[in-house]
């Protein structure tokens, strides 16, 4: 290891001091998060001005990064499972009636997949807006490459697999192996698991009150343990941003990014105009978009730099259940089921851009009625079961593309800057998935305003 790498260790050490420094201070959860979000900024420019992208320097550098960014990714990781189970089979123990269930997931579900296909609609405008065509960009051996890789992996994961296959995934078989997060499909599974336990537990209350009470004495002595250790993790937050975005500006393609500059910039305008429609809702529902924008924005710096919305589910349901004020059930649910389904960036957004460019290289007019209307529908439908990982969006354009029989490989074109505009992406899917917890929760009548209007009410501090 040489010496330059000992002292950006050293550079990443000092930062980590003073965040701890300002922790100690009393200085707000979010306010840290900012801060480290933009350190983490500087330091990753500073890193590739210095040392050039692709350095021997620069990628040991960025592997010492990864035990403090990858370190907090998989410490997330590791509670998902058991808060996703512990949570729900609580709140739906919580529940009165069974009915209550089926209207809490039938809303939220419903939310996930309507916004998903008005993100696809705000997806092809802005293709046509900015008159993308996949024909303009340049193909090199990297894209030349991805887009072999594209065509094995649809013949081996998509070709022959029908929208019915897919949904037949979410139904667990071996509750064991989708514990250890074995397919894209597990968080789905584990979340139909506890809903069957919960609902269990519900019928053995009506027969065998004492049973039940230990069991959920059991549950809740669990929760209590589980949310302590969520609390732990999250605390590392600042801590894991400013490594993980150090690591992503240091390692970014920015050559790339002004190459495929158009489809940046098209594909970031359709990103945040539906995140201003998001807000556009939470103001219809009756609440400060700008409170609440302040109060998820920890759960959404996170997914923005980490591309990871199954990573961001412990600090998505604490920050719907401790600062927004969403009924607990309802954010462990939101924040299950939009880490597979309905995500407005990965399924939304990206997959209708791609069709929108590419279906001009085979003669066909992507503004007709038939193209959009099939579209929309086919993204709505696919939305279902895409993993909440680096390469959902990927694996969501695959389905889509080949569903409406376009080329598949002509995805690969935007390699350079895939990573780039999935953080984007990820950030869009998270919001999207808190969304549909804060409205479903108020048009249940469970939604806590005094929550909402505490401004001491955040995710980390509430959740001990």
């Amino acid at each position: 290891m040489s010496w330059f790498v000992i002292l950006n260790i050293i550079v990443l050490l000092a930062i980590i001091g003073l965040l701890v420094y300002m922790q100690k201070k009393h200085v707000s959860f979010t306010k840290r998060v900012f801060t480290a979000l933009g350190l983490g900024i500087v330091l990753g420019a500073v890193l590739q001005w210095i040392y050039g992208t692709g350095s021997e320097t620069l990628v040991q550098t960025t592997d010492w990064y990864n035990i403090v960014g990858r370190g907090y990714i998989n410490f997330l990781m590791m509670i998902v499972v058991p808060l996703v189970m512990v949570s729900i089979i609580q709140a739906i123990t919580n529940l009165e009636k069974t009915a209550q269930l089926g209207k809490m997931a039938g809303w939220i579900i419903g939310i996930l997949i309507v916004t998903t296909m008005v993100a696809a609609l705000i997806g092809v405008g802005a293709a046509a807006i900015f008159d993308l065509n996949a024909e303009e960009i340049t193909v090199g051996q990297a894209e030349q490459e991805r887009a072999a890789s594209l065509e094995e992996r649809y013949s081996t994961q998509v070709e022959g697999v029908s929208t019915p296959q897919r949904i037949l995934n979410f139904i667990p078989s071996n509750i064991f192996f989708d514990m250890t997060g074995g397919r894209s499909t597990s968080v789905i599974a584990v979340v139909i698991f506890s809903i069957f336990v919960g609902i269990a537990v519900l019928g053995v209350r009506r027969k065998n009150p004492e049973q039940a009470e230990m069991f959920t004495k059991i549950v809740n002595a669990i929760y209590a343990v589980v949310m302590r250790i969520v609390t732990l993790v999250l605390r590392l937050t600042p801590y894991g941003i400013l490594a993980i975005m150090a690591n992503m500006i240091a390692s970014t393609d920015f050559a790339g990014i002004l190459q495929l500059g158009k489809f940046v910039l098209a594909s970031y305008a359709a990103l945040g105009t539906m995140f201003i429609l998001h807000l556009v809702l939470v103001g219809v529902f009756g609440l400060n978009p700008f409170t609440w924008l302040k109060k998820v924005f920890p759960a959404l710096s996170f997914a923005f730099s980490s591309r990871s919305s199954a990573g961001t589910i412990p600090l998505n349901i604490s920050a719907q259940k401790n600062a927004v004020g969403v009924e607990q059930g309802i954010a462990n649910m939101s924040a299950s089921f939009g880490a597979t389904m309905g995500q407005n960036g990965c399924a939304g957004i990206y997959p209708a851009m791609l069709a929108v460019m590419i279906a001009p290289s085979v003669g066909i007019d992507p503004f007709t009625f038939e193209f959009l209307a099939q579209l929309v529908l086919i993204i709505g439908i696919s939305s279902f079961g895409i993993a909440g990982v680096g390469g959902g969006a990927t694996f969501a354009a695959l389905i889509v593309l080949s569903s409406m029989g376009l080329p598949v490989g002509l995805a690969g074109l935007l390699i350079s800057i895939e990573a780039f505009i999935d953080m984007g992406r990820t950030a869009l899917n998270v919001n999207g998935s808190m969304l549909a917890g804060t409205l479903t929760s108020r048009i249940l009548g469970n939604f806590n305003t005094k929550v909402f209007n505490d401004k001491t009410a955040i995710a980390e501090e509430k959740s001990v």
